[in-house]
């Protein structure tokens, strides 16, 4: 080819003008239809939640929601918005645990009510009453592998368990609340024990005896002056009579003298008998003083204090008491004004039990014995009011016995010592020698309490008892009533 034809025939294509091109992608939507389209169709779309819409609305009044939760459990809060701030009144007992922005764990930790407040991005709040209670369900299924037979249910208030139903016998019930017992101190009782048509009632039978082993003794030595003439006398007790006097022979020359309760023999001739007497008592006539031996010793063996019987209900309890009450002066308020109340305190003979019967018919007793008496030699003077003290011996037991059965209750001692020391001033302070001038006299208390208990089962009867006949009437018409031909 010419170089010249084809200079001209490339200029020729450069200036043609170009061909009608696609137009660019960004123009064409059909073009990148293929590739916005979803994988999935799209959702239909929704408004978009106000703030106000985000939380449950709440109930008139402003009342805030309530959330119900149970010990060790927890419970999942949903938010349909984005939370930004979560707090909680009292975190011992509940937990608040934000997992997401849009979900609260709440988790409950002892009983009691708390708030709960959530706040969203716009600062918007809602509040919550969160109630967290016990658990009844573990004792509940206790309870019925326990008792299949009995029909107890259980339900939470607070932080207590109530126990309700009927059973068939006390014993029962005391067993149920015994077991809920062992998971919570708060147990509310609102068990129905069963009451047949003769229930049966327990007759005790208690004997409280005091057993004596105290020992009065006593020994001295008293200077005394009875006259010229006098060498040996006798003092008795006065509760064997006048002491009768002794008197020499005649012709002897002595005189013999006597007093109420005692005695004095005179004359060489004179004799003495020692029967019934407590105290002998020498005299030097020429140094007109005498010496008095004492020596005295008591013992007592049983007393009986009381014997009460009493009849209970089964599963009640009864109480007896013989003695008294007495008073003692309680000052109540503060600073110069005082303001002092009576009130009285029970002594003397107690008792307190509770029967109950088992169903093998064996008698379930608790007893509570007690013996007190006044001590006012530990007295006390408040406001110058002498207050004694107790002396007490109680004991308490539970145990089981069959009908006509007994138990004791012995070993409540009470040891006592008391000593009165009589002495001639100076003389008897004098070391050794004042032996001679000083008297004692000691008082050893020992006693022992014992209870005697026998418990019988009684029934009512239907049938009335018979009234008592008289073998023979006290008047007897025919020989008293002047109509019927007596007197």
């Amino acid at each position: 080819m010419n170089p010249v034809a084809l200079l001209h025939a490339l200029q020729a294509q450069v200036v043609r003008p170009p061909t009608a091109a696609a137009p660019p992608a960004a123009d064409r939507p059909e073009a990148l239809a293929y590739f916005r389209a979803p994988l999935l169709p799209p959702p239909p779309e929704e408004p978009e939640a106000s703030a106000a819409e985000a939380f449950p609305a709440p109930t008139a009044m402003g009342i805030p929601v309530d959330l119900n939760l149970t010990t060790h459990h927890s419970l999942l809060v949903n938010s349909p918005i984005a939370l930004k701030r979560v707090s909680i009144t009292d975190t011992s007992v509940a937990q608040a645990v934000v997992v997401s922005p849009h979900q609260v764990l709440i988790q409950g930790r002892a009983p009691g009510e708390v708030s709960l407040l959530l706040w969203d991005a716009d600062a918007n709040a809602r509040a919550y009453t969160i109630r967290v209670q016990l658990d009844p369900r573990p004792l509940q299924a206790e309870l019925r592998r326990l008792f299949p037979a009995s029909p107890v249910s259980v339900s939470a208030s607070g932080d207590a368990l109530v126990v309700s139903g009927t059973l068939p016998n006390a014993a029962t019930a005391k067993r149920v609340l015994t077991v809920a017992g062992g998971f919570t101190p708060h147990v509310v009782n609102d068990l129905n024990v069963y009451q047949p048509s003769d229930p049966g009632q327990i007759l005790l039978q208690v004997r409280f005896a005091e057993i004596d082993r105290s020992a009065v003794s006593q020994f001295g030595a008293d200077l005394l002056s009875t006259g010229a003439g006098n060498t040996v006398g006798t003092i008795g007790t006065g509760q064997f009579g006048g002491a009768t006097s002794v008197t020499a022979p005649a012709g002897s020359g002595s005189q013999s003298q006597s007093q109420s309760g005692g005695s004095s023999l005179t004359g060489k001739d004179a004799k003495i008998g020692l029967t019934d007497l407590l105290n002998v008592f020498l005299f030097r006539r020429d140094a007109n003083l005498g010496v008095t031996l004492q020596a005295l010793e008591q013992r007592n063996l049983l007393q009986i204090l009381a014997e009460p019987n009493l009849v209970a209900m089964d599963g009640k309890e009864a109480s007896f008491l013989a003695g008294g009450e007495f008073p003692f002066p309680v000052v109540q308020g503060q600073g110069a004004i005082n303001n002092v109340t009576i009130q009285f305190k029970p002594f003397g003979v107690n008792l307190h039990f509770k029967p109950t019967i088992l169903p093998d018919g064996t008698i379930d007793l608790q007893v509570s014995p007690e013996v007190s008496a006044l001590d006012f030699s530990n007295a006390l003077t408040v406001s110058g009011f002498l207050i004694p003290a107790l002396s007490t011996r109680r004991a308490s037991t539970e145990l089981e016995l069959r009908d006509g059965q007994s138990f004791v209750i012995a070993g409540l001692m009470d040891n006592r010592l008391t000593r009165n020391v009589s002495k001639i001033p100076g003389l008897g302070d004098i070391p050794i020698l004042g032996k001679f001038f000083t008297s004692h006299n000691d008082n050893k208390t020992r006693t022992e309490l014992m209870v005697v208990v026998t418990a019988h089962l009684v029934h009512a009867s239907n049938t009335p008892p018979k009234p008592l006949k008289m073998v023979e009437p006290f008047l007897n018409p025919q020989k008293y009533d002047r109509n019927g031909g007596g007197l």
